[in-house]
C-alpha cells in the first residue's frame, strides 16, 4: 500500500493473506467498502466493536481495516459537535447489498445509534460506500454512496487500504482526494483498529 501521508502504515501482506485464506468459506463473494464513524462515547472501542461485529456476520469476511482518522463534523457549524473518529473497512461478502445494509443498521443499533437529527452527533455510523458491480439510485441504498466523492473522511482512509480504488461515475479515489484536500482530516497514528483473528 502506498500513501502520500508518511505517517500511514501499510496493512501487512501477511494479514491480508491470512484473511484472504478465509474467503474459501464464502461462495462467490463480492467486495464491499464500508465507512465507519462516530463522535460520541468511546469512539475507538465503538469502531473496533463495529469491525468485530462485521466479521461475526455470516457471509462477511473483513479483509482490511484503514488507519483511524480524526475529523471535523461534516455539514454542521465548526465547534458544534465533538470530532469524529472515522475508518474504512474492506469486506468480502455473499450478502446482497440490502442485507448488508440491514446488518449495518443492526450494528448501529447495538451501539445505541439515535437518529434524532440530520447530521447530528452519533455513537456509530455504518455506511456502505461501494459494492462490487452494483450501481443503484434506490433511495434506500444508493450505490456508490451519493456523497462519498465529497467527503475526505471517507476518501482518505479508503485510499489507504485501496490506493487504486474508483468511485463509479466519479473517478479515482486518489484524484478525488487530491481535489478535495485533507483539511479537517488527520490520521491518528497513535490509534489502531485490529483485524479480527
Amino acid at each position: 500500500m502506498t500513501s502520500s501521508d508518511p505517517t500511514v502504515q501499510p496493512v501487512p501482506a501477511s494479514v491480508v493473506e491470512r484473511v484472504d485464506a478465509a474467503d474459501v468459506t464464502l461462495s462467490n463473494p463480492k467486495r464491499a467498502v464500508i465507512s465507519l464513524g462516530g463522535n460520541l462515547g468511546n469512539r475507538l472501542d465503538t469502531l473496533q466493536g463495529a469491525v468485530d461485529a462485521l466479521e461475526d456476520t455470516p457471509g462477511v469476511r473483513v479483509k482490511a481495516v484503514s488507519p483511524v482518522y480524526e475529523t471535523e463534523p461534516w455539514g454542521v457549524p465548526p465547534g458544534s459537535q465533538p470530532s469524529y473518529f472515522n475508518a474504512v473497512v474492506l469486506v468480502r461478502t455473499t450478502l446482497p447489498p440490502a442485507s448488508l445494509l440491514e446488518r449495518g443498521h443492526a450494528i448501529e443499533e447495538a451501539f445505541h445509534r439515535v437518529r434524532d437529527e440530520h447530521w447530528g452527533p452519533r455513537t456509530l455510523d455504518v455506511d456502505i460506500v461501494a459494492y462490487q458491480g452494483v450501481v443503484s439510485d434506490d433511495p434506500q441504498l444508493t450505490l456508490p454512496h451519493p456523497r462519498a466523492h465529497e467527503r475526505a473522511f471517507v476518501l482518505a482512509p479508503w485510499h489507504d487500504v485501496d490506493p487504486d480504488a474508483e468511485v463509479p461515475g466519479r473517478g479515482t479515489v486518489a484524484d478525488l482526494l487530491a481535489e478535495l484536500g485533507r483539511e479537517g482530516v488527520r490520521v491518528r497514528a497513535d490509534l489502531e483498529l485490529r483485524l479480527p483473528e
